[in-house]
């Protein structure tokens, strides 16, 4: 009997000892970012990995005083390859965080993956279904719910009493997400929509055209930036600027704004960040971007900033325990502070924030066209999937 109380109290010692070396702070951090670096959509992917990178260089190549290390993957635009890079970061690389994932159709394939295997992924884009239904409590949207900034456009458009609208936007789930939103809030007349080819389609003349026979009082365009490129061109030779204005959301920015320039001056839009706001971490986060890059940032770059440092924050107040699941999720939505000031997430894990009237001038950084933030249109808003999460 004696034999067995040793037996047992030594298994029970082994046991404790197992826990503590499970719980044991890491000796590194291993991140995996999945984001398109290739196609007509690939400059949304390369300003990502730049605020990522940018990140980890403010924070000495360490997130919660831990060295990184981080693993790059390029999705091609592709669903089915973005889940299967996902899968290798997840088996084979055996990440602890997952970031990036600009575009929902690429997010929507690989959220799966993810949420089987408990691993955090912290997204720059943000579907309505994963703010309603597919909530997940290892999902976090950085940015917003894809529909949300244009709900801001829509009230725009009302307090400027335009009563006829035309919207344009790619035909993948951010696109319809974008449309749905503006249309949800705009009490004028929709007068004309398209969903454009995604992301083939990089001619939009027979869309203008229709625009300038519709003879909408607006046009409510999203679209990345390629496409924004080439269509502000076309929207200019054809004349209409100026005729019809532009509002949008997520289009002109860093990556679009050096190549658009003039043309896109006076266009409005609705974001949750811009290069002016005016808190301590957005100036520091802008001036090192100035510094290494010459231009002003875009928002990929800001919100993958921001996911760093919220992975960063989450990991100093775990201790680098990563093993407990609910603590470091506990962890990532107690936010931290951000480009956009402080940011905290609601029961979907959707961040809670401002929405600010962002509109194109002239005068930038170089000289270049800037979109900079000229007044504040709602104040801690709460996507309206959130009531569909069953998360508390």
């Amino acid at each position: 009997m004696k034999s067995l109380h040793l037996s047992l109290g030594a298994a029970a010692l082994a046991l404790s000892l197992l826990g503590t070396a499970q719980a044991a702070p890491r000796s590194e951090i291993r991140v995996g970012m999945v984001t398109t670096m290739t196609t007509s959509a690939g400059a949304g992917g390369e300003a990502t990995r730049q605020g990522i990178d940018l990140a980890i260089e403010k924070l000495g190549g360490k997130l919660g005083g831990i060295p990184v290390r981080m693993y790059y993957e390029d999705d091609a635009l592709q669903p089915e390859l973005g889940k299967q890079k996902t899968e290798k970061l997840i088996l084979e690389d055996k990440v602890d965080f997952l970031v990036g994932y600009n575009y929902s159709n690429i997010l929507l394939a690989a959220f799966k993956p993810a949420m089987d295997s408990k691993t955090f992924l912290l997204s720059i884009t943000g579907p309505s279904q994963m703010a309603g239904s597919l909530c997940a409590p290892y999902f976090f949207a950085v940015r917003d719910q894809n529909g949300q900034a244009p709900r801001a456009v829509g009230q725009v458009l009302n307090k400027r009493g335009v009563k006829t609208l035309y919207t344009l936007a790619p035909n993948y789930a951010a696109g319809k997400d974008m449309i749905e939103g503006v249309t949800g809030t705009f009490k004028g007349k929709i007068v004309g929509q398209d969903l454009t080819k995604w992301p083939a389609q990089l001619d939009f003349a027979a869309e203008i055209a229709k625009i300038r026979a519709a003879k909408p009082e607006a046009v409510f365009v999203f679209l990345p930036p390629q496409h924004a490129i080439q269509f502000m061109a076309q929207y200019t030779r054809a004349g209409l600027k100026g005729v019809i204005p532009v509002y949008s959301t997520y289009t002109f920015d860093g990556l679009t704004l050096p190549v658009i320039g003039a043309d896109a001056v006076g266009s409005l839009m609705s974001l949750i960040w811009a290069v002016n706001l005016e808190n301590p971490v957005n100036k520091e986060f802008v001036t090192a971007y100035l510094r290494k890059y010459g231009k002003e940032p875009s928002s990929f770059s800001a919100h993958a900033y921001d996911a760093m440092l919220l992975i960063d924050a989450a990991v100093k107040n775990v201790k680098g325990d990563l093993d407990d699941k609910e603590k470091v999720r506990a962890a990532l939505k107690a936010g931290t502070e951000t480009t956009r000031g402080k940011i905290h997430f609601g029961n979907n894990q959707f961040p809670i924030q401002d929405y600010y009237l962002i509109e194109v001038k002239a005068g930038g950084a170089g000289g270049m066209a800037s979109a900079r933030s000229i007044e504040k249109i709602e104040a801690n808003v709460q996507d309206i999937y959130a009531k569909s999460c069953p998360m508390k």
